[in-house]
């Protein structure tokens, strides 16, 4: 199917990976044999997500195989994704509906979507080097938002991350679910486990642990 490219699709264009994108060999191998397979697919790294005047950035860790490395639009045709856009609708952070395509013209109000990692990792598992190669784009991403206050990393590599991004040693914000820390600036960071299939079939995670994270979120807007 035909796509967009990530600079048309993504409310932070100046934050974008190219198509081709070369750091990570890893990587760049996987997408090769995921484009050999389902030449139909994004195959590539996907861009951000949602409104740029967004307040609240939830970071995820990477592209699903089935979820946004087929569709190109984050946690899209996958598990992770019917739990957190199902949150985002009922906190109104979102409008429309979720169809787990693209075109289903869900928009997302006041929130938005970034990645640690941009492009599909084998078995879904990233490695430090490759989230040191693709944090520049998520640092990219943040300075392009100005109204940002306010982060819900999912899981720990989005938490690590996102704290490596602030310089903020890890060791002094350690990730736990619930947990919140302060960045500099004065915004803040909010720990949740990733809304994954496997979190969620384990019960570690459930739509009401889920969803107060978004409550803490806006309490303390």
């Amino acid at each position: 199917m035909p796509f967009a490219s990530a600079a048309e699709l993504s409310p932070v264009p100046e934050a974008e990976a190219p198509r081709d994108c070369p750091l990570c060999p890893r990587l760049v191998a996987f997408r090769h044999e995921c484009r050999a397979e389902h030449p139909d697919w994004w195959n590539a790294p996907v861009p951000a997500f949602g409104d740029r005047n967004a307040w609240l950035a939830i970071i995820g860790l990477a592209p699903g195989k089935h979820g946004a490395n087929r569709t190109g639009r984050p946690f899209t045709g996958d598990f992770a994704g019917e739990l957190l856009y199902a949150t985002l609708l009922k906190f109104g952070l979102a409008e429309g509906s979720y169809g787990a395509d693209p075109a289903d013209g869900l928009r997302l109000k006041g929130a938005i979507i970034l990645n640690a990692v941009k492009c599909l990792p084998p078995q879904n598992k990233t490695l430090p080097q490759e989230e040191a190669n693709c944090r520049p784009f998520l640092m990219e991403g943040i300075a392009a938002l100005p109204n940002l206050t306010t982060f819900i990393a999912l899981g720990k590599v989005a938490h690590d991350s996102l704290c490596r991004s602030f310089g903020l040693p890890v060791a002094r914000a350690k990730f736990a679910h619930g947990a919140e820390h302060e960045l500099p600036g004065g915004k803040r960071l909010i720990d949740s486990y990733h809304c994954s299939r496997y979190n969620q079939n384990t019960r570690r995670l459930d739509a009401t642990m889920f969803e107060a994270m978004f409550e803490q979120a806006l309490f303390g807007r």
